[in-house]
């Protein structure tokens, strides 16, 4: 494709995950509304899943949120009853990111729900194209994140 040609929707990369992603977080918030979390507070969920104890700025980069939008989520999950903060015994102008017994509870239902949307997204594809798949997504992500000026 030459610069002067226009892009076509069908034919654009960037389009096609867009429409995915929108298409896989509706999936996603139609499973978990009932249980008060929306898609934005998923993969702070998730990282805090994986480890509690979490400053902001270490979730901002484990999520590749900036910290306005973390900012703005934290303060959403607070108010909901998913996270609760305390003062980070090593530097007192910081705090630790906890998840409260309320989270806790909801972490096999919510995992679930991404499982759910997961296989419906890929309904028909061997385990091998759904490996391919994910590792080309990988691999595109690998390289915009290269690709990031410094």
């Amino acid at each position: 494709m030459t610069p002067r040609e226009p892009l076509d929707r069908s034919s654009s990369l960037g389009y096609g995950i867009n429409h995915l992603a929108r298409l896989m977080e509706q999936a996603l918030r139609d499973r978990i509304a009932e249980h008060g979390v929306v898609p934005g507070q998923f993969a702070q969920l998730l990282a805090l899943y994986e480890q509690e104890g979490l400053t902001q700025h270490e979730l901002c980069e484990r999520v590749r949120i900036d910290q306005s939008t973390m900012a703005h989520t934290l303060k959403r999950m607070e108010r909901d009853g998913l996270i609760e903060r305390s003062p980070d015994p090593a530097d007192g102008r910081r705090a630790l990111i906890h998840l409260t017994d309320r989270a806790r509870g909801l972490r096999a239902v919510l995992q679930s729900a991404a499982r759910e949307v997961n296989a419906a997204a890929t309904e028909g594809f061997s385990a091998a194209q759904r490996e391919d798949l994910l590792r080309a997504v990988r691999h595109a992500i690998g390289n915009l994140e290269d690709d990031r000026p410094t």
